[in-house]
Formats: structure tokens, C-alpha cells, sequence
């Protein structure tokens, strides 16, 4: 079982939003991607290592290497998931020869391409019935070794989508290609989305969120999991409050001093 991980974030300046460019250029605008995503804005960072320290863990869990998915769910909205999802899929792809993909299973709330500043396109909703193929879903986000499969078209039943036999054909279809698989999902508690990937997925990581995540409602959604057959790994505490470890100057490794 994979022990707690905790991740601190802190608030930044709101992001403003970028000039429109035509549909095959990928830029990623610093101010426009989400302040969250300490890997894209601070990469040599104390918070971006922390989520390397998550993958870390993660990684020595396969020793074999072999490919895998990985649902990234929580209990109720709110706590992180699709930020530690994203974090996590850009740590994955950082490491040579490790092809990741991120994809963004929540039908009913997809966030993933608003966080990076991209403009809505197919996804995974237009592969699973059979409207595009994986190779024209699949899209480049500025970042070396990392593919998104976003949401995709709005369909009026989100569990019928995702419920299909289709999604164990793409899983075994992205594992051929990618390293790693990392499947943001909706809410455990609020339908039954995560539970069905998460139950056809090689293992699943828990969200929580401090003084926001009740203990009830992790129980019972790890509880949920559990009952469909989901590997859950473990779960991963974000939004730690009090100094910033970065600033502590026991904890900092940076240049020398002259």
C-alpha cells in the first residue's frame, strides 16, 4: 500500500487568459496555464519535487516496468484531483523513454484542457463511439513525452460512454503506446464514472484535501473502490497550510553561496 504523500499548493495571482491561435499551433502561455501545475511553472521547485516524490513512489511499485493506467479520483469535487492528475501525468513524461498520456474522463465537468489553455476538441467520448480514431483524439500539450486525451464531445449519458467494453479495448490500445495512462475522473461519491474506470484500471490514487476532505466520505469512497475491485494505491493530502517549505533554508538545495 502506498503511504500518504503530502502536497502543499499556496494561492497565485489570477491567470489571464491567452490570444487565440489557429488549432494545429500548441503553445502553452505561462500566465495562461493553471498555478497549480507546479511542474509547468516551477519545475526545480520544493512543491514539483514533492509530486516527483509521488511518482517515485509510484514507479517502484512496477518494478517490471511494464505499462500502466492510473485513475486519479477523490471523494466529492474540490479536492485536488484533476491538479494532482496533471501534475503527476507532466512528472511521469519528465523521465526518458516514458511516454504519458493524461486523459480527462470526467464527461460531465472536463477541466484538464481549460487548465492548460487549450481549445475543446474530440477526446475520449468521440473514440468510445467509434466517431474518430485514438491517433486523431490524441493531441500535444506543449510538453515533451505527454499526449491529452480530453473529454470530448458532450453526450447526455456520460456512464453509457464510459461503460462500454470499448474503454478496455482503448486501455490496452494507449498501454501499447504510452508508459503510463493518467485518467482524471469525476467525484467517486457524485456517480458511478470513477468507480467503473478505476475497476478496469491497473491501480487507482485517492485525493484528499486538507481541512476540506471529510473523513466519512474518503472512507467511503476508498470503501466504493474497493467493493468493484479497484487496486487503490493510496492517497495523496494536497493544500497543506503554514510557511512555505521552499523558504525553509534547512530544507533548500540551491546554488552555492560565492
Amino acid at each position: 500500500m502506498l503511504d500518504t504523500v503530502m502536497f502543499r499548493t499556496r494561492k497565485n495571482q489570477q491567470a489571464e487568459p491567452a490570444p487565440a491561435l489557429p488549432d494545429d499551433v500548441v503553445v502553452i502561455v505561462d500566465r495562461a496555464v493553471n498555478p497549480y501545475l507546479v511542474l509547468f511553472h516551477e519545475p526545480a521547485g520544493f512543491m514539483a519535487e514533492q509530486v516527483r516524490g509521488l511518482r517515485n513512489r509510484l514507479l517502484a511499485m512496477n518494478p517490471d516496468g511494464e505499462p500502466k493506467t492510473l485513475v486519479v479520483a477523490s471523494a466529492v469535487r474540490g479536492e485536488g484531483r484533476t491538479v494532482t492528475a496533471l501534475n503527476l501525468a507532466m512528472a511521469f513524461s519528465e523521465l526518458d523513454r516514458n511516454e504519458t498520456c493524461i486523459i480527462d474522463a470526467d464527461l460531465r465537468r472536463p477541466s484538464c484542457e481549460q487548465y492548460l489553455n487549450l481549445n475543446p476538441q474530440v477526446g475520449i467520448s468521440d473514440v468510445l463511439l467509434g466517431t474518430v480514431s485514438i491517433d486523431k483524439a490524441l493531441r500535444d500539450v506543449g510538453q515533451r513525452n505527454l499526449k491529452l486525451l480530453s473529454a470530448g464531445t458532450q453526450t447526455a449519458s456520460p456512464a453509457d460512454v464510459l461503460g462500454t467494453s470499448r474503454i478496455d479495448e482503448l486501455f490496452a490500445r494507449l498501454k501499447e503506446r504510452f508508459q503510463y495512462v493518467v485518467i482524471d475522473t469525476p467525484p467517486v461519491l457524485s456517480c458511478t464514472d470513477a468507480g467503473v474506470l478505476a475497476a478496469r484500471a491497473d491501480g487507482a490514487l485517492v485525493v484528499l484535501r486538507l481541512e476540506h476532505s471529510l473523513k466519512g466520505q474518503s472512507r467511503e469512497a476508498v470503501r466504493s473502490l474497493q467493493n468493484l475491485g479497484t487496486n487503490v494505491l493510496g492517497s495523496f493530502v494536497c493544500e497543506l497550510r503554514g510557511q512555505d517549505p521552499g523558504s525553509n533554508p534547512r530544507l533548500s538545495y540551491g546554488e552555492p553561496e560565492a
